[in-house]
């Protein structure tokens, strides 16, 4: 067994196909068929099962598919390292950020972390938390900063959480104020016109259930946007959303007030697999995210806290 085989057994269960596979590996399409014959019989199983319309795991494919992504995300970092110790390449950092962190703690992050080292080559993965956690099993990403969590994968990845914070309601600051109290309540909210998010969003299945614990139902005018779109529409007055507190950070166009008597909040995490040690890059960017959500407390006041666990 060796790694190009290996390889070669991912990516044909990938796409299904050892055409397509032999070319996303630059190789002859009989060259991988023998690779993953010889890989065979080396392990004494059929991989697959091979018909005219493709290829389909075996029941002995389906238990080889994660230890051989384990075990290929294992060698790329030993390589990564020890190249790193080698002078040949300052290093790589893969990092996944879920759609609202990119526009608010991701930015600052990569930011702070290319000013200090230009030279690491960074990659982003824009994702919801639970395809996150997929890129990092899989040894696609090295950190993913995410706000939820699968009790079942506790085991897989070393997860810490980094900031608490409040959701809030923002409106737009060229209108008049939503109330002039400190807070407003579920029920005043689900009143006005609001914004959401779409159905992959951990944002909206948190304030979907708000509201149905509360027996409400908002008055939603538009559905289906992404951050960005969000805060954008509720700058020119379209509606309301219900937001982390984060993003009104640098949003001179939008106003927030805080939710009375429900408590919304969400906790960021930073993860990684836990059974691969951190390269030198990857543990300076960990400390740069640390840095930054610090920083990130501070400036946002009461809405949001340095999670216990992360000091």
């Amino acid at each position: 067994m060796n790694l190009e085989q290996l390889r070669g057994f991912v990516e044909v269960a990938r796409f299904g196909n050892f055409t397509r596979a032999a070319e996303e590996l630059y190789l002859a399409q009989p060259s991988l068929s023998r690779q993953i014959a010889a890989l065979e019989q080396d392990l004494g199983a059929e991989l697959f099962h091979r018909a005219r319309g493709g290829s389909t795991l075996t029941v002995a494919g389906e238990s080889l598919l994660p230890l051989a992504r384990r075990m290929l995300a294992d060698a790329e970092s030993v390589r990564r390292e020890l190249a790193e110790l080698a002078g040949l390449e300052r290093g790589r950092v893969r990092l996944g950020a879920t759609p609202t962190l990119c526009i608010s703690l991701v930015a600052e992050v990569l930011s702070a972390f290319h000013a200090e080292h230009p030279a690491i080559e960074l990659h982003l993965s824009e994702q919801g938390s639970l395809r996150l956690l997929d890129e990092l099993g899989s040894g696609e990403l090295d950190l993913a900063l995410i706000t939820t969590t699968d009790a079942s994968s506790a085991q897989r990845f070393t997860v810490t959480p980094l900031l608490v914070e409040e959701l809030v309601v923002v409106s737009s600051a060229a209108a008049p104020p939503l109330t002039t109290r400190d807070t407003v309540t579920l029920e005043e909210v689900a009143r006005l016109p609001q914004i959401t998010f779409g159905s992959s969003y951990d944002l909206r299945s948190a304030t979907d259930a708000a509201f149905r614990a509360s027996g409400l139902t908002p008055e939603v005018v538009l559905e289906g946007a992404e951050m960005d779109a969000v805060l954008r529409f509720v700058e020119r007055g379209l509606g309301v959303a219900i937001v982390p507190a984060m993003v009104l950070i640098d949003r001179p166009g939008l106003r927030s007030v805080r939710l009375e008597g429900t408590t919304l909040d969400r906790t960021i995490s930073v993860a990684r697999p836990a059974d691969v040690a951190p390269t030198a890059a990857v543990e300076v960017m960990r400390r740069t995210i640390t840095t930054s959500a610090t920083a990130f407390a501070a400036r946002a006041g009461d809405t949001m806290r340095l999670a216990a666990t992360s000091l």
